[in-house]
């Protein structure tokens, strides 16, 4: 994942148009300028990209039944912050069982898996628009400095700065 600018959000945007949503009608030579503005947009681009920071944002899909039932909880309500074992109780399995799945298909601990959830979640929050308070309690953060620690060290920035440049 890349953390990218407006800039480069828009850029993408005016690359992947449908040809009739850009306002022109490509007549020879203006179909030639269209070639050549295009040309720039994604030379642009490509130097933007290389610029990009990437992310360490990473959220791997599970494989295995017991794990996707765990993270389709997870997903539903990104604030859960039910314990492994009582999810293992939900879904019939134990949590130590779930505890080894997840180190084993996923790399990392449940905690680990869950708060990439959680700042993922943020993401596309803070890029809707949501106040950053709110998005720290809905992603179950417990108080909004806690939320900005855990996603400026996984996001590389402040939740505020992230949600301005969305807009």
């Amino acid at each position: 994942m890349f953390l990218v600018s407006g800039l480069v959000r828009e850029v993408l945007l005016a690359l992947t148009a449908p040809a009739g949503e850009t306002g022109h009608h490509p007549a020879a030579a203006e179909h030639q300028r269209d070639r050549a503005a295009t040309a720039r947009l994604r030379r642009v681009l490509v130097d933007e990209l290389r610029e990009a920071r990437e992310q360490p944002l990473r959220l791997p899909e599970p494989r295995d039944d017991r794990l996707r039932a765990v993270a389709r909880l997870l997903r539903a309500d990104p604030a859960n912050s039910t314990t492994l074992a009582a999810i293992g109780r939900e879904i019939g399995a134990s949590g130590r069982t779930l505890s080894r799945l997840v180190h084993d298909e996923l790399g990392m601990t449940l905690h680990e898996w869950r708060t990439q959830l959680r700042v993922f979640h943020a993401l596309l929050l803070l890029a809707d628009g949501h106040d950053v308070i709110r998005v720290a309690g809905a992603c179950g953060w417990a108080n909004p400095s806690g939320f900005i620690a855990a996603f400026t060290g996984i996001v590389g920035t402040t939740p505020g700065r992230y949600r301005s440049t969305r807009r």
